[in-house]
């Protein structure tokens, strides 16, 4: 392995202003230089931003539902069209489990907490489940990619092992860390985490096919002729997985792109919304909707923006492969950054003090054609864990497990 050079990596931090990630060199051990020196040869820091930069959207219209009734109208046509591809091998799994459970009290990965009342049921297990009544169904094993990060992927790997992946053939499981992006100041200065190491953050959910990519997980897709990922987020324990009646209809209806939603509970729930942003699909987020945009009606007098996203979405692989090199739209978020202050102190920050840079899977769906906008019941698809009580939280989520004849 080619030695990094400190010269060569002093003159990137000059090309962009970043020469005080060096500030503690000398310190260093040779271990802590090396580690220090390939983490700034891997950093892209074309991102950082001075400024925090609001997005400029276009024009915001209502995008056609396919809703309840007519799913059940075509579901025989929908899930013979699904299972035809499941048999086949054209889809695959993408779990998104980059987050820890520090909201629920825990410093472990989000996906090992324990929501089992008389028993022990993981949020994992949960969603392997889900994802197992699909291959018992098809009769045939479907490829589980599950997106990690820097913080938690060695526990992550570690504890699915330890449960032999809940009864999941390991050799169709495969993992892969997200992609991270460095985090600054508000005047573009990224910050120090150790006196070795960058200050980083994941790179947001857009991220997820890059990060594949780069971690060769696109050969295991394209050796397998996999055509079509369901990519879903750890945290919604009753989402169905790689189902095969919104898997059918994304295909019969010609789309790109799939995405399930929800009726909102109330017009200011605080979801996203599925739309169309200039006349091509795309999401909007709960502070952007106006108090217009709320009280809008179709023509059949149905609220217009009443479809939340629960981030399940079904990608046909080709047409990935068609945006791979487009550069998706930054996103400057403000963040409580763990950071080094200038005097080399570890600082936990208890209000924002700088920006993290995120891609989004929303400008991914615009870059789309068409999206099947695919409405599931609420009550059996929707349990999210975000908090440990209250709305959307581990005692919602168990109250509406028991609903569904999950024990506890």
């Amino acid at each position: 392995m080619t030695k990094i050079s400190y010269n060569d990596m002093l003159k990137k931090l000059e090309s962009f202003s970043q020469t005080q990630l060096l500030k503690y060199y000398d310190e260093l051990s040779d271990a802590e230089q090396t580690a220090l020196l390939s983490q700034i040869n891997d950093t892209d820091f074309s991102v950082v931003r001075s400024s925090k930069e609001e997005a400029v959207r276009g024009v915001i219209s209502p995008i056609p539902v396919t809703e309840l009734d007519e799913i059940k109208a075509n579901r025989d046509c929908f899930i013979n069209a699904g299972l035809e591809e499941i048999r086949a091998g054209k889809v695959g799994a993408v779990l998104l489990a980059g987050g820890m459970g520090t909201r629920l009290g825990s410093d472990a990965p989000k996906g090992v907490y324990n929501i089992g009342l008389t028993r022990e049921l993981y949020i994992f297990e949960c969603l392997i489940n889900n994802l197992m009544d699909v291959v018992r169904l098809a009769g045939c094993p479907i490829h589980l990619f599950i997106m990690t990060s820097d913080k938690n992927h060695e526990a992550t790997v570690a504890f699915l092992k330890e449960k032999n992946f809940f009864g999941y053939d390991e050799n169709f499981v495969h993992f892969f860390m997200q992609e991270l992006a460095p985090a600054s100041d508000y005047n573009g200065k990224v910050y120090l985490e150790e006196k070795w190491k960058i200050s980083t953050s994941p790179n947001g959910n857009g991220g997820w096919y890059s990060s594949m990519a780069k971690w060769g997980m696109l050969d295991i897709v394209k050796t397998n002729g996999i055509e079509w990922l369901n990519v879903f987020a750890v945290d919604n324990v009753l989402q169905r997985i790689a189902d095969p009646v919104f898997i059918g209809a994304t295909k019969v209806m010609g789309c790109s792109v799939g995405s399930k939603v929800i009726k909102k509970a109330n017009p200011d729930e605080k979801v996203g919304v599925m739309c169309l942003e200039d006349g091509r699909p795309s999401i909007v987020e709960y502070y952007e909707l106006t108090d217009e945009m709320r009280s809008a009606k179709t023509k059949d007098g149905k609220l217009a923006y009443n479809f939340g996203v629960i981030l399940n979405y079904l990608f046909h692989v080709p047409e990935l492969n068609k945006i791979m090199d487009t550069q998706l739209p930054l996103h400057v978020v403000e963040k409580k950054i763990p950071c080094l202050d200038e005097n080399g102190d570890k600082v936990e920050p208890e209000s924002p003090n700088g920006y993290k840079f995120e891609s989004l899977i929303l400008d991914m769906i615009h870059l789309l054609d068409g999206c099947m906008v695919f409405e599931v019941v609420r009550e059996k698809e929707f349990a999210p864990i975000k908090n440990k009580t209250g709305v959307d939280s581990v005692e919602s989520a168990r109250e509406l497990l028991k609903k569904n004849g999950v024990e506890l």
